[in-house]
């Protein structure tokens, strides 16, 4: 059973979809001539974003760990530990209004240097930035991010590519463009469509995908979904794992994981975990964005403007960080 999103736009965010590799291409281009405003090699590095932003801070510290590059923690802005100290702070926020993002920033400017990537550097964000990484060509129309978060990551991603190899199994961003060139068409499996319910997985740098993507089949298409680091699954959330349920899994799969959901009857889902045909696990994101999409048709809802959702949160009355 396929989508109809790759057949035509009936939405800003089908079609913004659709245009991810070319934005991760782009980014990847530029990303040597932000050079001086991304982390180097043995900075210590805080990485911050609320929602989406902040799930694609934790692939990105974790892929910068893995890659010997140095210490990279990631926070929701909220929760940011404002007494620990850091040699560079990297925000991502599509608007650039985000208060939580703007008043931590205006908070730790002399303490560190701020770098921020957002697709409107004209924004309240510049003015308490030291750096300014604007990614204009991913914006979107739709309340719903999709390629902003995935180009601010291919833009990291490059950059970590630049400084040095990779972690053993990690795709270069033009290998990842190509997987994503498959991902915006490939049909989306049948008992994906039809699940009732779905519970996401990841390893590694690939758990904040996993995030991400329960996120984004809440947020779109009002759908159950939960998340967790893939060993964690068998600590508990494979209860709820049944028949018309499913799991997929970003990155590669603990041994006897299929075996484990086999057993429970629910549809077991791994297009990103290695081996021949397996895509990078940013690329399989974007198979879960149109299923999101897809769904949301079925349903009668519109993916670009989700219920009790703005572009950003401003908030009137924000409470000060500690």
């Amino acid at each position: 059973m396929s989508s109809p999103d790759s057949a035509a736009y009936p939405s800003h965010t089908a079609h913004e979809i659709t245009t991810q590799p070319d934005c991760w291409r782009k980014a990847a281009a530029a990303a040597a001539d932000h050079g001086a405003a991304l982390p180097g090699r043995g900075e210590r590095v805080a990485v911050v974003g609320c929602g989406t932003s902040w799930f694609m801070a934790l692939a990105y510290a974790e892929l910068r760990e893995q890659a010997g590059h140095g210490e990279t923690d990631a926070f929701a802005a909220s929760l940011f530990p404002v007494g620990r100290r850091y040699d560079r702070i990297v925000a991502l926020t599509r608007s650039g209004t985000t208060t939580e993002v703007v008043d931590l920033l205006a908070r730790v400017r002399g303490q560190a240097s701020v770098t921020v990537v957002t697709a409107d550097g004209t924004t309240p964000v510049a003015d308490v930035a030291d750096s300014v990484i604007v990614l204009d060509h991913a914006d979107e129309k739709s309340v719903v991010q999709t390629r902003f978060a995935t180009t601010a990551l291919a833009l990291l991603r490059a950059h970590l590519e630049g400084q040095g190899p990779l972690p053993e199994g990690v795709r270069t961003i033009a290998e990842a463009a190509e997987d994503a060139e498959r991902a915006v068409v490939v049909p989306l499996p049948g008992d994906l469509c039809a699940a009732e319910q779905i519970t996401f997985l990841g390893d590694g740098w690939a758990y904040g995908l996993a995030l991400e993507a329960g996120l984004k089949m809440r947020e779109a298409a009002g759908s159950w979904t939960e998340a967790y680091p893939a060993m964690e699954y068998r600590h508990g959330p494979i209860s709820i794992t049944a028949p018309g349920r499913a799991t997929w899994v970003f990155g590669q799969a603990p041994n006897g994981l299929a075996d484990d959901v086999a057993r429970t009857g629910g549809a077991y889902v791994a297009e990103s975990g290695g081996g021949t045909g397996a895509m990078d696990p940013m690329a399989d994101l974007i198979r879960a964005q149109r299923l999101a999409v897809h769904l949301a048709g079925t349903r009668g809802l519109d993916p670009d403007r989700p219920r009790a959702l703005t572009r950003s949160v401003v908030l009137a009355d924000a409470p000060v960080a500690q």
